[in-house]
């Protein structure tokens, strides 16, 4: 497959050198990964000023945050099949002026609704700039250097999640909260000029693939995510009927959803791809990751508080650890990448992953902090490695008119995957302890519940890792029967 761009270069030159057009154009794929990923953790630290500003709630204040998630989550996979179907420069140019004016509207807000309507509208600039931004590096970059590209992607997107705490509370501490949304408008326009000056430009469609779009789907898979994500945000891990009745919407709406994909005539997604045993794998095993990594967000900051017994600035510190150490070895990982085969690399980085899980769930209590750090350290990059091998094997075998909605896909199973873990590993945690109370947990209570949160996250990554030599089996066995 060689780029769009003629100026990149040829695509079957062994690793070959970026042309400075392709260097911009990278640049600006990095900002639309680095925005959304920013303003997904920076609005956090705003929550306890907001919620004095507009004299309201935490339950009122959390949909600030929730708002962004949810649009991003319902509407990730429809606006990367938008892109496949009207040019994916064209939407991502609109998508990064969404997100900058529903910044500045962010900024402006009079009231809390109106802050909260125009965090949904953010969401939907972030949906779009997170879909297609991994779906443009088949168009950016030689098809020899797209793990470089994907390992890129990971590091912008971790440091965002990394930059956004700390850079939202010197801005909230020097400027005000309004600050932490205006940030945005530099960022936006830079992006903006370089999107419109380096990307590829798209290649013309004929005026009645144009206008097929499947809005029966895109409505039903909406509500559904919708659904799932509030069934899983929603109570903070404590299932209740509201809980279940709206997993049950979401169950509804799956069913309805595949209904309707297989009469219409042109889905928002082709089931058929996911009989693809490689396909389906990847996309299993992205939901699996995900839900790890979110456990150490969610039990390390108990663990390091209460069974450890370390300060607040202590464990924001020991927290940023993990983050740190993904953005500096997201670049790294995707030249091992393109060095040693994506299928290589996958299983590699989920064996790294795995050990790392046991190492949490073992180290610590032998060694204390130290040990925590260690297995951190070999957690981390394991991730990197992973996700930049399983976005470029999924990627660089996917046709040019389905690269919107597959890229929609990968975003989306990562998304739920972090909605899960959330939810389902802070359960665990939980029950671990045996305690209502989490924050009153006996040390001793909360260090096994450590351990019996990441025994549990180590044998999710086992079953990825089946997975992965399951498809690998089947892919095999496909190509023997069809020779």
């Amino acid at each position: 497959m060689k780029p769009l761009n003629p100026e990149v270069g040829t695509a079957t030159a062994a690793n070959p050198p970026l042309v400075a057009t392709a260097r911009w154009a990278l640049a600006s794929l990095s900002l639309s990964m680095l925005m959304p990923s920013l303003d997904t953790s920076i609005a956090n630290v705003g929550l306890p000023t907001l919620a004095v500003a507009f004299s309201a709630p935490f339950q009122q204040v959390q949909w600030i945050v929730l708002a962004y998630l949810l649009t991003i989550t319902a509407l990730i996979v429809s606006v990367g099949r938008l892109g496949d179907l009207v040019g994916r420069r064209r939407l991502l140019l609109a998508g990064i002026v969404v997100f900058t004016v529903a910044s500045l509207l962010c900024g402006l807000a009079p009231t809390l609704i109106s802050l909260i309507v125009a965090r949904a509208l953010q969401g939907l600039g972030a949906a779009i700039m997170l879909a297609l931004t991994i779906a443009l590096v088949g168009e950016t970059v030689p098809k020899a250097r797209t793990g470089s590209a994907m390992g890129l992607l990971g590091t912008m997107s971790a440091i965002g999640t990394t930059l956004g705490p700390s850079l939202g509370g010197l801005l909230i501490a020097g400027l005000g909260w309004r600050s932490i949304f205006l940030v945005n408008l530099p960022l936006g326009l830079l992006n903006f000029l370089l999107a419109a000056r380096y990307l590829p430009v798209d290649q013309p469609k004929d005026q009645p693939r144009r206008q097929r779009f499947d809005h029966a789907g895109t409505l039903l898979l909406a509500l559904t995510l919708a659904a799932y994500a509030l069934a899983m945000t929603m109570g903070r891990g404590h299932f209740g009927p509201l809980n279940i009745a709206l997993l049950l919407v979401g169950a509804l709406g799956a069913g309805l959803f595949v209904l309707v994909e297989n009469k219409v005539a042109a889905p928002l997604m082709r089931l058929a791809m996911f009989r693809d045993p490689a396909f389906s794998a990847s996309l299993a095993m992205n939901v699996l990751v995900p839900t790890v990594m979110m456990a150490t967000l969610v039990v390390g900051p108990f663990y390091l508080s209460r069974a450890l017994g370390l300060s607040a600035a202590l464990v924001g510190g020991v927290m940023s650890i993990g983050p740190l150490i993904s953005a500096l070895s997201g670049v790294l990982a995707g030249r091992v990448v393109d060095r040693w085969g994506a299928s290589a690399v996958v299983m590699a980085g989920l064996g790294e992953m795995a050990l790392g899980a046991l190492a949490l769930a073992t180290l610590p209590t032998l060694f204390g902090l130290a040990g925590y750090i260690v297995a951190i350290a070999v957690l981390t990059p394991g991730y990197q490695l992973f996700q930049a091998a399983n976005n470029t094997m999924v990627m660089l075998e996917v046709p040019p008119d389905q690269r919107g909605v597959v890229s929609g896909m990968l975003s989306l199973s990562r998304n739920l995957g972090l909605i899960s873990g959330a939810s389902v590993m802070g359960a665990i945690f939980a029950m671990a302890t045996a305690t209502s109370d989490i924050t009153a947990a006996h040390p001793a209570a909360v260090a096994t519940g450590m351990q019996l949160t990441f025994a549990v996250a180590a044998g999710l990554i086992v079953v990825a890792i089946a997975i992965a030599l399951a498809s690998r089996a089947l892919v095999r066995h496909s190509g023997l029967s069809a020779q």
